[in-house]
């Protein structure tokens, strides 16, 4: 559907736009339309693509969604893809979505796609800063790239405090089995979020380090801003996939530890019954001719001896650490 469709010039929002008069509106000096979509269906794309020349190919990328983060160039213009991400406070998980960008010189399209934002703090943003929004569409590239990648920081602060919840729970005595199953869900949330910011470190570079005609110089600065945003981002993945490797090992080393007390207390346990089941055993054999067999004191000083090694093996096994 269409969200929003404007003309602005002189770095302030002159007129709202129909889709039929985009055409209109294109190609005037110092004006430019943005057109913001949120999954339209063929038709609406069909007919932005009609009123504005977009490349065929992107418009095809744009239909189907589920692009990795990129920036091709076809001609004087630019498409860039990329993934959106926000943090689920409640469900503790991430919600993505994704949106492509068309640039040209006179036109900013939007298409949004999944659980994506709102790019309506955006527009006024770039309103609030006529000053900033006169250096064209370059701006409102930049604006909407620093809106998805200001996202990613609560992702990554999210997935920091489910780090520390498990490396609490996992040195708390935890069942290991949902210890475990938790430091897998998280790696596969870090494994989206590296797939979805490790892309867009090579298109900031681009956009700042070579020549595209549609970034002017005064606005490279902003772009190296995002570029060292999405730097710290990358960065902050690699150090919570490394602290989930590491505890998955402190997991496993718990788990291997606590199997081993649980066999030392088998162990122990065992030890102790052997010795009365092999007593039993001697004089529980049918003989006639057994030492104290008539002895009227020997039953007694049986269970005697039985119960006595049991309560010595127990009392060691128990200074040992072993129960």
């Amino acid at each position: 559907m269409l969200v929003d469709c404007a003309a602005y010039g002189g770095g302030c929002r002159i007129a709202d736009v129909p889709l039929d008069d985009i055409d209109k509106w294109v190609g005037r000096a110092d004006t430019f339309i943005w057109v913001g979509l949120y999954e339209p269906n063929d038709a609406e794309l069909d007919k932005v693509q009609s009123e504005l020349a977009l490349h065929e190919l992107a418009v095809e990328d744009a239909r189907r969604a589920h692009q990795r983060p990129k920036l091709e160039e076809y001609g004087t213009s630019l498409f860039v893809v990329l993934r959106t991400a926000q943090w689920n406070e409640t469900n503790k998980v991430v919600d993505w979505g994704e949106t492509h960008l068309f640039i040209g010189h006179d036109y900013v399209v939007s298409v949004r796609h999944g659980e994506s934002p709102s790019y309506a703090p955006v527009r006024g943003r770039c309103q609030s800063t006529p000053h900033l929004l006169r250096h064209g569409t370059g701006f409102v590239l930049y604006a909407i790239m620093d809106y998805v990648v200001d996202h990613y920081f609560a992702v990554i602060d999210g997935l920091e405090d489910q780090m520390e919840e498990l490396e609490e729970a996992i040195f708390g005595g935890e069942v290991a089995e949902e210890s475990t199953q938790r430091i897998y869900q998280l790696k596969r949330h870090l494994i989206a979020v590296k797939r979805a910011v490790a892309p867009l470190i090579e298109v900031c570079n681009r956009l700042v380090r070579f020549d595209q005609g549609l970034i002017i110089d005064e606005a490279r600065p902003y772009f190296r801003d995002i570029y060292d945003h999405v730097v710290r981002i990358n960065e902050s993945v690699d150090s919570i996939r490394d602290a989930l490797g590491d505890a998955l090992e402190a997991n496993l080393s718990l788990v291997s530890i606590r199997q081993n007390e649980t066999m030392k207390g088998l162990a122990a346990w065992a030890g102790i019954i052997a010795v009365p089941t092999m007593l039993a055993g001697i004089w529980g054999m049918n003989f006639e001719v057994m030492p104290e067999l008539k002895n009227p004191y020997g039953y007694p000083m049986a269970l005697t001896l039985i119960f006595g090694a049991a309560a010595f093996l127990y009392w060691r096994f128990k200074k040992t650490g072993w129960l």
